[in-house]
C-alpha cells in the first residue's frame, strides 16, 4: 500500500490545499493523518471537513485536537496556544466536533511495517527532538517504522545493528528513504500547516510500504492569505506572523 502522510495541519486549509494539489494522486492509494488537524490556524472546520472527504485510512488525535475539542484542560498549553484552543471550540461544528473527540489514540499499526503516533510511541504528547528521545521511543515501537509528527521538524532517526543515527532532511530537495532490512525507523514528515524549521513551506510525505521506500517533500502555499485569515479571526498576531518565516 502507498501513503500520502500528513501531519499538523493546525487549521490552515491553505497549506493543506496546496499539499493535495502537489501530491501526484499516482504516487499513493490512502490517506494517513498524524494529528494535529486544528490549533492556531482559522479555519478548522474547513480543514476537518476536507481530511474527512478524503476518507483516509486512519487519523489519530493530536494534542491539540484533544484540547480544542473539550476532551482536555488547555492548561497545558501557553498563553497563544490557550486562546486559539479556546476560539477553536467555539468554533467548530458539533459535528466536527465529535469526530475530533472519537480520533484514536497513537501508536496504530498500518500495513505490514508501519506505525503512526502522535508525539512518540511512548505518549502522545511526547516531542522527540534529538538522539536521546529517540533512544526511548525505539524501545517501544512494534513495526520497523514509525511516523510520528507533534515537533513540526522533518526529522529521520535511525537504529541499526545498535548503532543509532539522526538526520534533518535538507529542505531543498525531496528526500528519498529507503527502508534497510533489521532496522528500525522513526520518521517526522514535518508539519503541514505550521512548519518550525524556518522553512514556511508545508510539509508532507509520501510512503510505499511494500517498497519500503518514504519521501519527503515540501510545497508552496499562499501563506499571506493564511496569515490574513488568522488575523480577522481575532487571533493572536504572532501566529499569523510566524507562518511566514516557518517558526
Amino acid at each position: 500500500m502507498r501513503y500520502l502522510v500528513l501531519s499538523d495541519v493546525h487549521a490552515n486549509i491553505q497549506a493543506l490545499d496546496a499539499v493535495l494539489a502537489a501530491a501526484p494522486a499516482d504516487r499513493f492509494d490512502r490517506v494517513l493523518v498524524l494529528g494535529d488537524l486544528v490549533g492556531y490556524g482559522a479555519d478548522p472546520n474547513a480543514v476537518v471537513d476536507r481530511v474527512r472527504a478524503l476518507d483516509p485510512l486512519l487519523v489519530i488525535r493530536g494534542n491539540h485536537d484533544r484540547v480544542a475539542s473539550g476532551l482536555d484542560d488547555p492548561l497545558q498549553f501557553n498563553a497563544m496556544a490557550r486562546q486559539a484552543a479556546a476560539w477553536t471550540l467555539s468554533t467548530l461544528t458539533p459535528a466536527n466536533r465529535d469526530y475530533l473527540r472519537a480520533l484514536p489514540v497513537g501508536p496504530q499499526p498500518v500495513g505490514g511495517r508501519l506505525e503512526v503516533c502522535h508525539g512518540s510511541p511512548v505518549d502522545e504528547d511526547e516531542y522527540l527532538f534529538d538522539a536521546t528521545d529517540a533512544a526511548g521511543a525505539f524501545e517501544r515501537v512494534q513495526h520497523p517504522v514509525c511516523l510520528f509528527g507533534h515537533t513540526h521538524l522533518p526529522m529521520v532517526f535511525m537504529r541499526a545493528r545498535r548503532r543509532q543515527s539522526a538526520a534533518a532532511p535538507d529542505p531543498d530537495v525531496a528526500v528519498s528513504i529507503v527502508i534497510e532490512p533489521d532496522a528500525l525507523y522513526l520518521i517526522n514528515p514535518g508539519s503541514v500547516g505550521q512548519p518550525r524549521d524556518g522553512d514556511a513551506r508545508a510539509a508532507f510525505a509520501l510512503v510505499d510500504d511494500e517498497a519500503g521506500e518514504v519521501e519527503l517533500r515540501r510545497v508552496p502555499y499562499a501563506v499571506e492569505a493564511a496569515s490574513r485569515a488568522i488575523l480577522a479571526a481575532g487571533l493572536p498576531p504572532a501566529l499569523a506572523h510566524r507562518l511566514a518565516v516557518g517558526r
